[in-house]
Formats: C-alpha cells, sequence, structure tokens
C-alpha cells in the first residue's frame, strides 16, 4: 500500500450538516458585511424594500466579488473559511492531501457561486458520491474534511 491511500484511509470527511452550518455562517458574514459597506444608503432609503432591492440589485457585481473574494482567500491562504474554522473543517487537495494552491481556490469559488446562482444544483452532488463532493469540489479537485 502506497503513502497516498494509507492518507486516505486515516481521512475523515466532513458531514454535511458541518458543510451546512459553515456555509450559513459565511452567508451570515458576507451579508453584515454587504449591510456595513452600504449602511449609508440603506439609511438614506428609510429601509423601504422595493428600494433596498433596487439598490442590491445595482450592488450584484460588488457582492459577487465580494463572496468569490472570501471563498478564494481563506480557502488557499487558511484552507478553511471562517464558518469552516468554526465548524472544524477544511478543504483539501484531492491527489497531494494537502493545501491546494491559489489556481484551485480560484476555480473553487467560482464554481460554488455559479452553483449558488442556479438554485444550488451543484451542492447536491455532494449528497451522491463517496467523497462528498459537491460539483465545485469535484472540478476543482478538492476534499472537504474534519480537522
Amino acid at each position: 500500500m502506497n503513502k497516498n491511500t494509507k492518507d486516505i484511509n486515516n481521512l475523515e470527511l466532513s458531514a454535511m450538516s458541518r458543510r451546512t452550518i459553515s456555509f450559513i455562517i459565511d452567508d451570515l458574514l458576507i451579508t453584515f458585511l454587504v449591510i456595513m459597506i452600504l449602511w449609508d444608503n440603506l439609511v438614506q432609503l428609510n429601509w423601504d424594500l422595493n428600494s433596498v432591492m433596487e439598490l442590491l440589485k445595482d450592488f450584484i457585481p460588488y457582492i459577487l466579488f465580494i463572496k468569490f473574494s472570501y471563498q478564494s482567500f481563506f480557502i488557499w491562504y487558511f484552507g478553511a473559511t471562517i464558518g469552516k474554522i468554526i465548524t472544524k473543517i477544511k478543504v483539501i487537495d484531492y491527489n497531494t492531501l494537502g493545501k491546494i494552491s491559489l489556481i484551485s481556490s480560484m476555480i473553487r469559488a467560482g464554481l460554488r457561486l455559479i452553483s449558488e446562482m442556479y438554485f444550488y444544483f451543484g451542492f447536491i452532488f455532494g449528497f451522491f458520491n463517496d467523497g462528498r463532493q459537491t460539483l465545485h469540489d469535484k472540478l476543482a479537485k478538492t476534499l472537504v474534511v474534519n480537522v
């Protein structure tokens, strides 16, 4: 048995429940950040729902950029976003079982955004394969494991 096979057998894949909690934490953090950035505009609109929706529509590219940057940087640099750190899970390279590259983290982050935009379709893949890999994990060649 080679070293890589032995290491894979010692890994504990993250449960989908932990990944869901991590996702919620990260989305709440991003939402809080967006509210802080747009606070002055929101106060001027008196929190009128239609006006807020119009404002958010204008800021969609910036919100997507923030989400992409957050996911890319934290997954590349720390191996985990804040939500993943709290839930004690991390993202690793499927082939090396180590830290993923910046390119892989950017691919994963971009595909994750696309999955979110299309009814979370790519996330469903995680329920139907042995590695619990979502579509963005499969294409970026990553695994999510317990720390």
